[in-house]
């Protein structure tokens, strides 16, 4: 029990490593949180600091979401006599509540969706490529990050389930309920998008960074 204690804090740890922040300060001395969207993801990193950032930033969010289920679970299943899936799940979760909520940045971080999409794809990988294929198509059609990103949380949710349903042997429970939950906590974390794009303000991406760094915007993109 006391292993597992500990693998759970020490991913909680992990996620909450605040890699847009860290980003804009080491590259601009700004806090990505004033400017933009206000919000420490790779999305918001990309309209203040440019592609090259917002692409380093997501993939480490990605990695610690990955290394939450692979390493640091796999040393507590070494010492535990829990399920190691149970592990993979409880440590999987921990890693995207520390990077929503990070206690290295007053507990205000990021949407959830890079260190999700890096539990669920070491845990269900084809699951997750769907996800991206959706997300990828959704920008391309609206130019909305937050509209693929809200579409992709929605099809990793339905996919686990329709994998479960059909092919229940390859995808435990766990995974699922977990899954589902991540997902409707990424959806909620966009909730002032969802707002933004039924009253037609939401902004569209492609925004030149330029703009963003001008000053602090008064709206939330």
């Amino acid at each position: 029990m006391s292993a597992l204690v500990l693998a759970s804090v020490l991913s909680y740890l992990l996620g909450a490593i605040p890699t847009a922040i860290i980003v804009g300060k080491l590259l601009r001395g700004i806090d990505v949180r004033n400017y933009g969207s206000r919000n420490a993801g790779a999305t918001n990193v990309w309209r203040v600091l440019g592609a090259g950032p917002a692409l380093f930033v997501l993939a480490i969010d990605a990695l610690k979401g990955a290394g939450a289920v692979l390493l640091i679970a796999r040393i507590a299943s070494d010492c535990c006599p829990w399920d190691p899936l149970t592990t993979q799940v409880i440590c999987g979760m921990m890693a995207v509540v520390g990077h929503i909520w990070t206690v290295f940045a007053g507990f205000r971080g990021g949407k959830g969706v890079g260190t999700g999409a890096g539990v669920f794809a070491a845990l269900a990988p084809w699951c997750v490529l769907i996800a991206l294929v959706s997300f990828v198509a959704v920008v391309a059609l609206t130019r909305y990050i937050s509209a693929g990103s809200i579409t992709a949380a929605f099809v990793l949710a339905a996919g686990l389930i329709v994998q479960r349903v059909f092919f229940p042997e390859s995808l435990p429970v766990p995974v699922v309920v977990i899954g589902c939950a991540v997902a409707a906590v990424v959806i909620i974390k966009h909730r002032t998008n969802i707002q933004r794009l039924v009253n037609g303000t939401e902004n569209r991406f492609g925004k030149p960074a330029s703009a963003t760094l001008a000053g602090k915007e008064g709206h939330r993109p």
